[in-house]
């Protein structure tokens, strides 16, 4: 049977969810038109809105729906950015997920974006003495800051509230990922808005919602430059005519996760610390990643650094023994690099290439740790006498 221990990258949908999506699926209407048919769409897209910001501490209004996660960041990001002209320089921290690098390296490529990487500490961590110098150097020019709520890979925290603090101190607006956090510690963008961030990304296929549906929410106060053009139907921010069908399971989803957060959390991460200690018995060199503070990560993160194996190598053995697990983002799985995050880090190159991502979710079990646990040793020893691959050079 297989075991699924790769939540992170997506999340299964809930059966609920599922039952919503389907029935509809079967309503007939677009949610702009002002015929009886259309009317009765919007009311389902408007209540799903509704329960997607209930579940985010936000106003219905400042929910903006996107095609999932990646628009959502790319609209924070570049719509921000474009708002912000004539200021050039974007602050981003190493380390961040490929949809941000990507992003502010195409607006530094074709739109003159000076971008600064700042640097994380060892445990994954932003460090905010940089964040405070990169601003005072020249705060005037700053046209946004960018960054995750909480590390993809590792599952390391951020100091959302203390950077937001900062950039308000000069009006500069922040942008907040929070797609690996949102279902796993709570979001309350009223507290992040007054506290100087401006928008915030998010994805329905995290929390157990369907895959192709996210949301930018978006503070009254800011003001963005839109992706896409054409009805305006979202505040003038995005255009498109918008899936009530995916917006009505993701709002199942949603109001799934104020059931008991906190109680699910603590059953998670006693799973992963149970998961960690097994595999840090089964293989002593093992070096875990990220805040060791349980308080300091996500709940069902655990990611570690086998060192003269190669990722991939454990990835594809524990595949065949029915386990499946990831190196890093599944945005970028199948790329043959070593970990970013890890190099952000200050971790060596043959570190970031032994690097597994294990991520646990709501349908993890006890018995997944144990068939994980079980199949660590045989894995291990095969990938440490494959060793490392040959680099081709220059790469």
């Amino acid at each position: 049977m297989a075991v699924y221990l790769d939540h992170a990258a997506t999340t299964p949908m809930l059966p609920e969810a599922i039952s919503a999506y389907v029935s509809a699926m079967a309503v007939v209407g677009n949610p702009a038109s002002v015929h009886s048919q259309g009317q009765n769409a919007k009311r389902l897209l408007e209540e799903a809105r509704e329960q997607v910001a209930l579940s985010l501490g936000s106003d219905p209004i400042e929910i903006v729906f996107t095609g999932g996660g990646t628009e959502a960041i790319n609209l924070g990001i570049k719509g921000l950015y474009w708002a912000r002209r004539p200021r050039t320089r974007i602050l981003v921290p190493g380390g961040e997920h490929h949809a941000t690098m990507d992003t502010v390296e195409w607006l530094e490529q074709y739109e003159g974006a000076v971008v600064e990487w700042l640097p994380l500490d060892s445990v994954g961590r932003i460090d905010l003495a940089a964040v405070e110098r990169s601003i005072a150097a020249n705060p005037h020019d700053i046209a946004l800051i960018t960054l995750l709520s909480a590390n993809n890979e590792v599952g390391t925290l951020q100091p959302v509230a203390e950077v937001a603090a900062l950039a308000a101190a000069h009006g500069i607006p922040v942008h907040v990922d929070a797609v690996a956090a949102y279902g796993h510690v709570p979001i309350d963008f009223r507290a992040l808005n007054d506290g100087g961030a401006s928008a915030v990304s998010v994805s329905a296929h995290k929390i157990g919602g369907p895959v192709g549906i996210g949301a930018l929410v978006l503070s009254r106060r800011a003001s963005v430059v839109p992706l896409l053009h054409g009805g305006g139907q979202q505040r003038q921010v995005r255009s498109g005519t918008q899936d009530v069908a995916a917006a009505v399971a993701f709002a199942v989803a949603a109001t799934a996760l104020g059931d008991d957060l906190s109680g699910e959390n603590a059953r998670v991460a006693a799973l992963r610390d149970r998961l960690v200690a097994g595999v840090r018995a089964a293989v002593p060199a093992v070096i875990v990643n990220g805040d060791p503070d349980a308080g300091g990560r996500l709940p069902g993160t655990a990611h570690f650094s086998f060192p003269g194996c190669e990722g991939d190598s454990l990835l594809f053995l524990l595949d065949v023994a029915g386990i499946s697990v990831s190196t890093g983002s599944a945005c970028q799985a199948g790329v043959p690099e070593p970990s970013h995050v890890l190099r952000a880090m200050g971790r060596s190159e043959v570190e970031a290439r032994g690097a597994l991502r294990i991520t646990l979710g709501r349908t993890s079990t006890e018995a997944d740790v144990d068939a994980l646990l079980a199949a660590v040793p045989a894995a291990h020893a095969r990938a440490a006498r494959a060793g490392l691959a040959d680099r081709v050079p220059g790469r």
